[in-house]
């Protein structure tokens, strides 16, 4: 008789238990539903869509009865399509603006944190390009580049260069002219993450490489930089990230011209699906594009392993 209340408390007690669970989870999932909701709508039906529509052959004005399944033949066109490679390479250029805004910024957060008086003017002063609209900055710099009566080619000219370069209007200078005003741009942010890097790190490293007679070069190269790297890193494939969806101001500045000189691959996408109405095939430069992004951050993880330190 003991025996079977006591089974009977215990099968109770579980019920109890697992009716428990199953209020918490439904209310778990109450709570994070507007965020799966939107991650949903906004995140994977969108990447399904795309991996379908890569294979087809869709032109959204006809409505979903004009699609029609092509199989890999949107893939096998890109191989074929030379703006394509050509905007891939200019992507691939545009990778070097990653390093040299982080050299920039992280030698001015150095400088900021411990050699310069009202820090506070300085990170606002460099923040400042960031924040500001893309449109706004990108028609600043078209003024400054104007190839006639732009402040730059008026100063060399003064300065006595007879034939400065014609920048955004010139095949030769446009991705470098969009690469410096990313540059320009991009400084700042990395600039304060930086500087909260290099807050964290202990001040008795740097006393005790003092006493040992450590010069300034050798505290920067033993610890400073090591202990940066995980901040580094972090920069280094968000950096690497955006490069690849640069896209305001090609659209504000040049439109992919001059001769296709500053066409990046999100730019040619927007032009094959919104222009052309070619959504099928746009969509197979997009999965070409999450490939090269997910190959690149992987061999970025794998070989952080030997010069990130935690």
């Amino acid at each position: 008789m003991d025996n079977t209340l006591s089974q009977a408390s215990t099968v109770s007690r579980r019920k109890r238990k697992n009716a428990t669970q199953m209020k918490e989870t439904i209310a778990g999932f109450l709570f994070v539903s507007p965020m799966l909701i939107g991650v949903t709508i906004l995140t994977i039906l969108p990447i399904v869509a795309t991996i379908i529509l890569s294979f087809g052959d869709w032109n959204f004005v006809q409505g979903f009865d004009g699609f029609k399944w092509v199989g890999d033949k949107n893939f096998s066109r890109l191989f074929e399509d030379a703006t394509f490679w050509k905007s891939m390479r200019n992507n691939a250029i545009f990778l070097l603006v990653v390093p040299i805004y982080m050299i920039i910024s992280m030698l001015l957060a150095i400088l900021i944190d411990r050699f310069v008086y009202f820090k506070g003017f300085f990170k606002v002063a460099y923040f400042m390009p960031y924040i500001s609209s893309v449109v706004a900055v990108a028609v600043v710099w078209q003024v400054l580049f104007h190839p006639s009566f732009g402040p730059i080619n008026e100063f060399l000219q003064a300065i006595g260069i007879d034939n400065p370069p014609k920048w955004i209007a010139d095949t030769a200078w446009a991705l470098p002219s969009v690469m410096m005003i990313s540059v320009w741009t991009s400084i700042g942010f990395n600039m304060i993450v930086y500087i909260a890097g290099l807050q964290s790190i202990p001040k008795d490293l740097y006393e005790a490489a003092e006493i040992d007679g450590a010069s300034k070069w050798v505290q920067f190269r033993r610890i400073t930089f090591p202990m940066l790297s995980s901040t580094s890193f972090f920069l280094l494939i968000t950096g690497i990230i955006s490069t690849f969806k640069v896209f305001d101001l090609i659209a504000v500045l040049t439109q992919g011209g001059p001769a296709g000189s500053t066409s990046m691959i999100v730019w040619y996408m927007y032009e094959t699906a919104f222009i052309n109405l070619k959504i099928g095939y746009a969509s197979s430069m997009a999965i070409i594009l999450f490939l090269c992004i997910f190959v690149i951050t992987i061999l970025q993880w794998i070989g952080q392993k030997k010069w990130v330190n935690y």
